[in-house]
């Protein structure tokens, strides 16, 4: 829609931000009425309008098979749009018009804005399954005819009220329909039924709403009277209300089609089962969470006992065992990060990044005064604990490698880490990650398949047994030696 409205009229950014407010409002309206809805706009020249957005009813049959929104038509071929933009009135005049063998009644309905009417709303109704209309009909329709005239008066939807289409009751969920008193003049059968999970034994018409709620809801005080007026209808408002092991979802309309306040429409949903579901979802990652927080402080712990146990091998005169605890050390410490980064979050997933900026931090300080520099470009993204935990140790085992054996007289240098994401739609993403030093280099005779330490197989493994990918060493043109790794992002389920 932002699009079409800056590329078709001359409306500004508020103007804008109304008719995005009235699009997230208006599938009541559609439902409501039983027809199809669709917003036309002047052109800038005003010889055109052009649709921008479109509606269907979820109450009865659509009168548009097509999409009609990008849609341009001159001004004169639809006469009602006309009346309706230049003399800011609803328009109902005209016989119905016949779309591939269908009756459709069609009205215009102004969109008015601080005093301007922006554009025209096309209501058309399928009247192919029209038949004498029952009492809950009679109801929507209206309840639509007083929401059509506040929007030609530009009193709807309310500033400030935008609700988000996925989680706000519908008319199908359940419905009531309010006098000005606040005192029910119709329910419908869903409305009814949740009521009556809360907790009410009688009928729901001629009972004042608002005292009735409060009643069926297990609070007192401040929050009754709260209650009371959104029940009531008096502001557009929501809540949910809990009771008797239930909780409806309640959403306040206030009718004011000629600017004083006839009545309310009360739309309703049980979201009982909804919010239980919420609430196991919350104590899992609760609990998911703690156990990443535990695995942290454990792997911590082992961490302490190492180096411990390093310290007392050191005081012996034992640099190699010592040493590789040192190196355990460090391996078991780049995982603790991951699970310190788990622990942070909702979900299985990690920014990466992070991750790898920290362990970049922990190896570099091995240099002694600060002689070699660690650095990373590029960007990792968003990846799963089965990849990040292992991918965290093979960026800790090659960091370290490069310092021990790049720089092994503790020369100056740098370690560059570079991460670039590819993230198609035909084929699989890969993220490329390289590892560069501008050190000694490697031995002529040295073969990166079969050559190398114990971190260098750990590498190989993890490379290729857990993450499904490549592993290569190679000198680097400039000098120093370059590691490259290549990974599936898909395997793993990363993201960007």
């Amino acid at each position: 829609m932002n699009d079409l409205v800056r590329q078709h009229t001359e409306l500004t950014d508020d103007d804008l931000d109304w008719l995005h407010l009235l699009v997230s409002e208006w599938q009541l309206l559609s439902d409501l009425s039983f027809a199809d809805l669709v917003l036309w706009l002047p052109t800038s020249d005003g010889t055109r309008y052009v649709s921008v957005a479109q509606m269907r009813p979820n109450t009865g049959p659509t009168s548009y098979q097509d999409d009609m929104v990008g849609h341009l038509v001159p001004r004169g071929r639809r006469p009602l749009l006309d009346v309706a933009l230049d003399e800011g009135r609803i328009v109902r005049e005209g016989d119905p018009e016949w779309r591939e063998e269908v009756p459709v009644r069609v009205e215009s309905i102004p969109v008015r804005r601080e005093g301007r009417v922006l554009g025209v709303i096309a209501r058309n109704t399928n009247l192919l399954t029209v038949r004498t209309p029952s009492r809950l009909e009679l109801t929507y329709l209206q309840s639509a005819s007083d929401l059509a005239q506040m929007i030609a008066g530009g009193a709807f939807p309310f500033p400030g009220q935008q609700v988000g289409m996925d989680r706000a009751p519908r008319v199908g969920d359940g419905f009531i329909r309010l006098d000005a008193e606040g005192v029910v003049q119709y329910a419908s059968p869903n409305a009814l039924s949740a009521y009556h999970r809360l907790g009410l034994a009688a009928d729901l018409v001629g009972l004042p709403l608002g005292p009735t709620t409060a009643d069926l809801a297990p609070t007192r005080g401040p929050v009754d009277e709260s209650l009371v007026k959104l029940a009531s209808g008096w502001a557009p408002r929501e809540a949910e209300i809990e009771g008797n092991d239930c909780v409806i979802q309640l959403r306040a309309i206030p009718l004011k089609p000629k600017g004083e306040r006839i009545g309310s429409l009360i739309l309703l949903r049980d979201v009982t089962e909804l919010r239980r579901r919420e609430r196991e979802l919350m104590t899992k990652d609760a609990t998911i969470r703690e156990i990443h927080h535990r695995v942290k402080n454990n792997l911590q712990t082992v961490a302490a006992l190492l180096r411990l146990q390093s310290r007392r091998i050191g005081a012996t005169g034992d640099s190699s065992a010592r040493a590789a605890l040192d190196e355990a050390v460090r391996r078991v410490g780049s995982i603790a990060i991951v699970h310190e980064t788990l622990s942070q979050n909702l979900d299985e997933r990690v920014e990466f990044d992070e991750i790898a900026d920290r362990v970049i931090t922990m190896v570099a300080e091995l240099a002694p005064d600060g002689r070699v520099i660690g650095r990373r470009t590029g960007r990792f993204g968003i990846l799963d604990a089965e990849t990040a935990t292992p991918l965290s140790m093979v960026l800790t085992e090659v960091l370290q490698n490069a310092l021990e054996h790049a720089f092994p007289s503790g020369e100056r240098g740098a370690i560059e880490v570079n991460a670039t994401r590819t993230d198609g739609t035909r084929e699989p993403g890969r993220l490329l990650v390289t590892v560069q030093d501008d050190g000694q280099g490697l031995p002529r005779t040295f073969n990166p398949r079969s050559d190398g330490n114990l971190g260098l197989q750990i590498v190989r493994t993890l490379v290729e047994g857990e993450l499904g990918g490549t592993f290569d060493m190679v000198p680097a043109q400039d000098g120093g030696t370059r590691v490259s790794l290549d990974l599936p992002l898909e395997r793993h389920g990363a993201k960007r």
